[in-house]
């Protein structure tokens, strides 16, 4: 467990006290996801669980659109908010959120911040098995790197270490498409804190999308090095990463080694910033 500055502290216990009412308001909602801290009954780094900081979530939600959304190692609901505050200002749009997120505590808090979603304590290795039917889209700022798992559990196909791999390949199996937060030497390409876009051409990630034929693609141009410094107890330099997950099948591995492209402009649709079949995985004509 963090040791709080006396600010954070009184902040914590502000956040505390909120939760304990049974319903928020709108700002006071707004005001746990930025002050209740994660890292003050639990070890961060043993779990590896590190909330999302509130500005960066925002611009995550950019990728995202409306329909069933499952959000997998949700935490206290943080990508979850921000996804529905994004579509509070589009008309018409419906929203069915589901969040799987293991720790008691942070459901707890989380059903107080969401209190419309499917809140479901449990690990995100058993969801598979749940027979909740399928998703339009998955969302998830996982634990990054290798982070100890339930014994004798993975992902359908992945079988390294790294935990943020399990859960794209658990997530192609329940959503259409994902948008996740993950670490920049697990995204599979280099935008942000650099002055160009570029692709990986051997490492974790560039294996990740051999063995599962799933694409790890780039976001409409977020440089989320702008928030290194918002995270509490660490600064990752991460991407946000886009995987359109039904058209993996038409994925050609060995076209993973192709030359960089620039950063793609932002998409019309989610849709459009795939890999369909008749593209290549940098965008180009096939």
């Amino acid at each position: 467990m963090a040791k709080l500055t006396e600010p954070q502290a009184k902040a914590h216990q502000q956040a505390c006290d909120l939760l304990a009412k049974d319903v928020l308001t709108e700002d006071e909602k707004i005001f746990v996801l930025q002050n209740w801290q994660e890292s003050a009954s639990h070890i961060n780094t043993v779990a590896g669980a590190f909330f999302t900081p509130f500005d960066l979530a925002r611009d995550f939600a950019i990728e995202t659109f409306a329909g069933r959304v499952i959000d997998l190692c949700a935490g206290i609901g943080m990508l979850s908010f921000a996804v529905k505050s994004k579509l509070a200002w589009e008309s018409g749009s419906r929203l069915e959120l589901t969040c799987v997120e293991i720790n008691p505590d942070y459901v707890a808090a989380g059903r107080k911040i969401l209190p419309e979603a499917n809140w479901i304590q449990a690990s995100v290795f058993d969801v598979i098995d749940m027979g909740l039917g399928s998703f339009d889209l998955a969302i998830s700022n996982p634990p990054f790197g290798r982070i100890s798992r339930p014994e004798g559990k993975r992902a359908p196909r992945y079988t390294g270490a790294d935990f943020e791999f399990h859960v794209i390949d658990i997530a192609a199996h329940l959503a259409s498409y994902g948008v996740f937060l993950l670490p920049q030497m697990s995204s599979g390409f280099r935008y942000s804190g650099s002055q160009e876009y570029r692709r990986d051409t051997s490492g974790k990630a560039f294996d990740f999308q051999q063995q599962t034929g799933i694409y790890l693609g780039p976001n409409c141009g977020i440089d989320t090095a702008l928030y290194r410094d918002a995270w509490r107890g660490v600064s990752p330099v991460c991407e946000i990463v886009c995987c359109e997950f039904d058209t993996q099948e038409t994925i050609e591995p060995e076209i993973l080694i192709a030359p960089p492209a620039p950063v793609p402009a932002a998409p019309a649709t989610r849709r459009s910033i795939g890999v369909p079949a008749q593209l290549n995985l940098f965008g180009s004509a096939a």
